[in-house]
């Protein structure tokens, strides 16, 4: 979870410049938390709590109106919304927010339908609940003791994705995109190719896209696999937030 927090955090600065490198200050005056740490926070506490997804999303994207780089306009629409009803979305904030899900549950089944679920309130759209679904088992995976190769072969049969590109054939022509379809597949490669869970951030802004979006996605796979963040890096994260997503980051941990 604080994997997908710090990749928020470290990309937001980059979420509308087209970064092309992996050479940058990790964290700098100019980052900060993004809807992808509320969001993330909120799917958390929903599982942790046990409220509903939309509930929960709505309760905290209420609390946060106006998060640096702001929220999509149709997901802001929903969050105004008197009945707020699923709109179809293919967008990649399916994917960003449900990292708390590959870890809270124990079994592929239920975490395959978990993250569905926490899709369906905005993202009804089969390509958005695919998004959610294969992060969600890739972190899964991660945690679990799978090795790269297996992850790849398993998000590829089950999703389709195409994770035969490198990261240096994806940059060039790589630009910002807010879809899963072009945000998903970017991401888990940024992670396949990392050396360790920093490299993987900066691999995932370099490619210049949704940086954090991609980011976040490529953090939250990274500290299930690596299995561990350098101190200084989540601590220098948790400067950034607020008590009450502190709070429940710390539910979360202690409960996995």
């Amino acid at each position: 979870m604080l994997g997908a927090i710090i990749g928020d955090i470290a990309g937001s600065r980059f979420e509308f410049n087209g970064f092309k490198s992996t050479r940058f200050e990790l964290f700098d005056p100019a980052c900060d938390y993004t809807d992808d740490s509320i969001c993330t926070v909120a799917i958390a506490d929903a599982v942790l709590n046990k409220k509903s997804y939309q509930d929960s999303l709505l309760e905290w994207c209420r609390k946060y109106p106006n998060p640096m780089g702001s929220y999509g306009n149709r997901f802001s629409a929903w969050i105004k919304s008197e009945n707020p009803q699923p709109y179809g979305s293919f967008g990649n904030g399916s994917a960003m927010r449900v990292s708390a899900i590959g870890w809270l549950f124990e079994d592929e089944v239920e975490t395959l339908r978990q993250a569905a679920l926490s899709a369906i309130p905005t993202h009804n759209h089969p390509e958005g609940i695919k998004g959610a679904q294969a992060v969600a088992l890739a972190i899964f995976r991660s945690r679990n003791g799978a090795d790269k190769s297996e992850i790849i072969k398993e998000t590829e049969q089950k999703f389709g994705y195409n994770l035969q590109l490198t990261c240096d054939e994806i940059r060039p022509a790589y630009c910002y995109s807010e879809t899963c379809q072009d945000t998903v597949p970017q991401a888990i490669t940024a992670f396949l190719e990392s050396t360790c869970f920093e490299d993987a951030v900066r691999l995932a802004v370099s490619l210049g896209g949704d940086a954090d979006t991609l980011t976040a996605i490529t953090g939250s796979i990274a500290e299930a696999f690596y299995k561990e963040i350098p101190s200084v890096i989540s601590k220098k994260a948790l400067e950034y937030l607020p008590k009450d997503m502190k709070s429940v980051i710390n539910q979360f941990y202690r409960s996995i």
